[in-house]
């Protein structure tokens, strides 16, 4: 049997460890857009922009071990096609044979037009992307950044740390709100005026402003990249549809990570999740389900942040229709090292829960997801 992987993040990365990890010797070829081997982005609006860590730190493996691992690792190497009903790939002039295929594409920033236009934005994505960024946060270089979601505080976070003057441009009243809520996004809005940021919320950047920028940097959401899943016939609709199982609407090709839209089971709807717990642990399972297994993907969202003194974890999803209310637990000033939980909470049930600087209540907060509250 041949499995085919395309795909350069921590999805494909963790789904090819793990079909060696549990005895698969078949031929296995993985396909990585970029020049890189597989690796993870969280560490490229984090360790690496704050110079902990290198880019390299962010591999899944390096270079060495896919030969060791007898996988053929084609870097650089875009998939141009795939024909299901031949179950091949067309990668330039190279067609491969598949018996079973999964896609991890993941997903793309979104552009903004007129900041294309009047400047030369940073789109942080690749190592390429982070690495470039790090050399041009330096003190006092005027950073405008257009969007207050999650890429967009983190960078925040790290020039401002840097010595560079940053500002913050968003449309919504609060950074974060549509994810968190006023009740919690004001805990980060006020984190970042506490150090320094100039946030400029119910605002649209100019193009004076950007033009003006030493560094503007554009963070406004990312699109699932499903271009060649369409192309070869897949269901799609804000992703490839998956099953509970992660396959697609082919039997012999599963999708997986930020281009996967998933039938949760235990949430009862859809949900395509752009975080790096998901990539992990659906490309665990879907390692299994390549070879055979049948499992269903049930793990519940997780994702996590760093910015400043401030850590944070969230569990669960707190979905369409929304919640009734949050229930905050702790000292929520953030800025000056306040520890606190919440809870959001829908007909008397935990949809979704964090804990921020409480690191020791990350277990209870995880397992309060589905309880009555």
């Amino acid at each position: 049997m041949t499995i085919v992987i395309i795909g350069g993040g921590l999805a494909a990365g963790t789904a090819v460890t793990e079909l060696r990890e549990k005895g698969y010797d078949g031929e296995l070829v993985v396909f990585a857009a970029e020049k890189h081997p597989p690796y993870e982005r969280p560490p490229l609006s984090k360790d690496v922009l704050l110079g902990k860590k290198g880019v390299d730190a962010a591999l899944v493996h390096d270079e060495a071990w896919y030969g060791e691992h007898d996988v053929q690792l084609r870097t650089g190497t875009r998939v141009t096609a795939i024909d299901p009903v031949a179950h091949t790939v067309t990668a330039g002039d190279e067609v491969v044979h598949y018996d079973r295929l999964l896609i991890a594409t993941g997903a793309q920033p979104r552009r903004f037009d007129v900041a294309d236009r009047v400047a030369s934005p940073v789109y942080l994505r690749t190592m390429e992307d982070s690495a470039g960024l790090k050399e041009r946060l330096v003190p006092s270089a005027k950073v405008v950044i257009v969007g207050a979601g999650w890429i967009g505080l983190e960078v925040a976070a790290a020039a401002r740390i840097a010595g560079a003057d940053v500002t913050v441009y968003e449309v919504a009243d609060l950074p974060l709100v549509r994810v968190l809520g006023p009740e919690v996004a004001t805990v980060f809005a006020d984190l970042h005026r506490a150090h320094g940021v100039d946030l400029r919320l119910s605002t649209s950047v100019t193009e004076d402003e950007m033009s003006a920028a030493d560094v503007l940097v554009v963070g406004v959401g990312a699109a699932p990249d499903t271009e060649l899943a369409e192309a070869a016939g897949l269901a799609t609709d804000n992703g490839i549809l998956v099953d509970a199982t992660l396959r697609t609407s082919d039997p012999d090709i599963y999708a997986i990570g930020d281009v996967a839209n998933h039938d949760h089971p235990v949430l009862g709807r859809r949900i395509r999740v752009e975080h790096w717990d998901t990539a992990i642990e659906q490309g665990k399972v879907a390692a299994h389900n390549l070879l055979g297994a049948g499992e269903q993907y049930t793990h519940l969202p997780y994702f996590f942040t760093d910015q400043y003194d401030l850590g944070m974890e969230y569990f669960g999803s707190v979905g369409p229709e929304g919640y009734d209310r949050v229930e905050v637990d702790g000292d929520t000033d953030a800025a000056n090292g306040g520890a606190f939980r919440a809870y959001w909470v829908s007909d008397g049930t935990v949809v979704a829960a964090m804990q921020a600087n409480d690191w020791d209540a990350s277990d209870a907060v995880r397992d309060s997801v589905g309880t009555a509250r």
